[in-house]
């Protein structure tokens, strides 16, 4: 199968196109590299040393034997995808190339509308091109179970039958997202789904909870493959942020009373779904969604989890909660499709943060201590003065 995935160069986009690649499929990648300049930006950088996008595909090839086309440029700029499709001719596209942040999104005006643009306009361009160039083409799209926030009731997989006024019907699930970023990602289910009613494309939107780890197969075979590792409090994932506190002697921060549920899964676990997405395309004019996680956790779970496993001295600290959300609240999200469909979870244990310790361990001489605490607050529309990392 010959694979285009979007953000190749970040966290989740290379690992998927080195497992996808090993795997067997022609794999190419894409990016514009501006999730290196937020880190210009904001004044921090991957904990683990990163090689460029450039060095990343020659050394996969010297090691695997296996080509990667490369593509730079701009999905908010048509003339490129459009380019970048028609010459590729992908049968599945994997969109993995989006402002990821809800932090981020929340700074300040001009943050919040380069977020949406960024992330809505590029997805646009996507549908359309595969609408005029060629409609059979599989989009493997990445939501977020954000986009759901914290309703009182079971969370389905996307949709939700509904009965009112003595009649039902199957609808989309409501959306409550927290943040700029994520009502860009319920623009983008919607676009999604009526592009699929409206001229027949196939899609799979992928609500995923939060990734923790750094290692999958494919990292581990040389240094110069690792994928980014962020600890910071703007693109800093919650159980990855905690094992760097641990192991810098930080206190573990928790926000509010961190009785705030969320769904997690393994990173081998995201380009596992994300294949099976991939070898199981709906029907033309379908537009389906997965709930992509493994286990729920509260942050304070999480927390005293870590505190545990960490042989040396580690504490829980509990801080104001920067984001406008409920200190506590119900969670039951369904995830049921991929299991379904082949997927194996790995469960979260302490090898696996012991595995992440030593990483940290390793690198920790290239923390930032002041990029660790809290720096954006939800309720001020204007956090901090400066220019988006363009």
């Amino acid at each position: 199968m010959r694979i285009l995935v979007l953000g190749g160069d970040g966290y989740l986009g290379w690992p998927t196109a080195m497992y996808l690649s090993e795997n067997g499929h022609d794999v190419a990648v894409a990016d514009n590299f501006v999730r290196r300049q937020y880190d210009y930006e904001l004044g921090v950088e991957s904990l683990v040393p990163i090689a460029t996008l450039q060095q990343r595909i020659k050394l996969w090839k010297e090691i695997t034997g296996r080509d990667m086309a490369m593509y730079v440029g701009d999905l908010t700029k048509a003339d490129f995808v459009y380019h970048m499709v028609g010459t590729f001719q992908p049968d599945a596209i994997v969109h993995f190339a989006e402002q990821r942040s809800a932090p981020y999104s929340m700074i300040d005006r001009e943050h919040a509308v380069y977020t949406q643009v960024n992330n809505v306009v590029g997805n646009m361009n996507v549908l359309y091109a595969l609408a005029e160039i060629n409609p059979d083409i599989h989009l493997i799209k990445l939501g977020s179970m954000g986009e759901y926030g914290t309703p009182n009731i079971d969370i389905e997989e996307g949709f939700i039958e509904i009965e009112h006024n003595g009649r039902s019907d199957l609808l989309p699930f409501p959306k409550m997202p927290g943040s700029f970023y994520h009502l860009s990602k319920v623009h983008d289910s919607n676009n999604i789904h009526f592009a699929c009613r409206n001229w027949g494309l196939r899609s799979t939107d992928l609500n995923q909870g939060v990734v923790y780890g750094v290692e999958t197969e494919q990292t581990k075979k040389h240094p110069d493959l690792a994928t980014r590792l962020d600890y910071d409090s703007v693109f800093g994932t919650v159980l990855n942020r905690f094992c760097i506190e641990a192991v810098l002697g930080h206190p573990l921060t928790v926000y509010g009373r961190g009785e705030q549920i969320r769904g997690l899964l393994d990173i081998r676990d995201t380009v596992r779904c994300i294949e099976i997405a991939a070898l199981n395309p709906p029907q033309a004019g379908e537009y389906r969604v997965f709930n992509q996680f493994t286990e729920e956790f509260s942050i304070k779970q999480l927390a005293e989890l870590v505190a545990r496993t960490w042989p040396g001295d580690s504490r829980v600290e509990y801080v104001d909660n920067p984001r406008t959300e409920a200190l506590a609240h119900y969670y039951n999200a369904k995830n049921t499709k991929l299991v379904q469909l082949g997927l194996k979870p790995h469960w979260l244990s302490d090898t696996l943060l012991e595995s992440l310790f030593g990483i940290v361990a390793r690198h920790q001489n290239r923390i930032n201590r002041d990029a660790i605490n809290p720096s954006v607050n939800w309720r001020n529309p204007h956090n901090q003065p400066g220019r988006v990392g363009l």
